[in-house]
């Protein structure tokens, strides 16, 4: 008999350095301005491809990490509009890539996203969505 379940699964990975500080009670060293180097990892699954055998097309992925590089390279992440009168913590900021990246992928394959956002080498967040496509 034939397994009909299967799931395909594509993630593209992309580094920048941004700044933030955290904005708890006694946060610290971590109240002071401070860089990260953050790798941020797009993970899309769903279980048919499109007529090309693509899950999502790699290049429209692509095309969404450099807007979104674009907008958060060696920036103070509290100064943008979406951390406004928040903390920028890591959990935060990998939703608001997932929010980005599901209204900017046309794709109607993916049936879910997994984005994981490093922080450091040993640091990271992850904020899994639906996609209805």
């Amino acid at each position: 008999m034939t397994n009909t379940n299967h799931t395909y699964e594509l993630a593209v990975t992309r580094d920048f350095v941004a700044q933030h500080y955290l904005t708890v009670p006694d946060p610290g060293a971590e109240g002071d301005v401070h860089s990260h180097r953050y790798t941020v990892e797009l993970r899309f699954a769903g279980p048919t491809l499109d007529e090309y055998g693509y899950l999502v097309d790699i290049d429209a992925v692509n095309a969404v990490l450099d807007d979104l590089e674009e907008r958060y390279r060696d920036a103070k992440l509290n100064d943008l509009p979406e951390f406004e009168g928040t903390n920028p913590s890591v959990e935060r900021f990998a939703r608001l890539f997932g929010d980005r990246v599901e209204n900017e992928i046309p794709e109607p394959n993916p049936t879910a996203l997994v984005v994981r956002l490093w922080e450091d080498d040993s640091a990271w967040a992850s904020h899994h969505r639906s996609l209805d496509g």
